[in-house]
């Protein structure tokens, strides 16, 4: 209970620039004032793609719509890289913060066998709900957060992660590129793609694990 207590404490955390300036940002990085703002910075504007995505980590931007702006000014292609890439980079930031520096705070609040515990259920599960939170508001941020606080391994946390945030920038970047407006198309493939990504990438990681101990045994 006490670390369900860490996490609401820490999803009202990042909630509270959402209440404080969310519709002031969603006016300025939505729709044709996204696109402008982004073209304000020249040949400059793909740093400001990614640099806006990662500070989702702790502003209210509205990522789709500056995935659709990037996706409108570089084409889907390109958009769609720089839209994953700042998914991701804002992902790996949370992970690294709270990992680095949050897990004194996280043990005096939860308490150090509570975060054990809770380190080995999200060793089981964590996975899957990085891969598939990636397109919903605030839940990437606070899972992102809780994998580095239970110190969810790097590279597991870095696929399952890439396995959300790729596809989420290239259903937006397209839906940008071609001037469609398809909420429900881009809600669909962001549920469906995620989980079989991460089956995919799983089952190599266990074949190769499996092969590596079976590589041991017979030296």
């Amino acid at each position: 209970m006490r670390l369900l207590t860490t996490s609401i404490i820490l999803a009202v955390v990042l909630c509270l620039p959402f209440f404080i300036w969310g519709d002031q940002f969603m006016q300025q990085f939505s729709g044709v004032a996204a696109v402008e703002w982004i073209r304000g910075w020249g040949a400059w504007g793909w740093l400001a793609v990614i640099g806006l995505l990662v500070s989702d980590l702790f502003l209210p931007i509205p990522a789709t719509p500056v995935m659709a702006a990037a996706g409108y000014l570089y084409g889907p292609l390109i958009g769609g890289l720089l839209s994953a890439a700042g998914s991701f980079l804002a992902g790996l930031a949370g992970y690294g913060l709270c990992r680095a520096f949050g897990r004194g705070i996280a043990v005096r609040l939860a308490g150090e066998r509570e975060l054990e515990q809770h380190h080995t259920v999200f060793q089981r599960s964590g996975p899957w709900i990085v891969a598939a939170s990636r397109w919903l508001p605030l839940l990437p941020e606070v899972v992102s957060c809780l994998a580095g606080l239970t110190r969810m391994p790097l590279r597991v946390f870095a696929l399952s992660l890439a396995c959300g945030a790729i596809p989420m920038g290239f259903v937006f970047a397209a839906i940008g590129a071609t001037g469609q407006d398809n909420p429900k198309l881009a809600l669909v493939l962001n549920i469906v793609v995620p989980p079989p990504l991460w089956l995919a990438i799983h089952l190599i990681l266990r074949r190769r694990n499996r092969g590596r101990e079976e590589g041991e045994l017979n030296a």
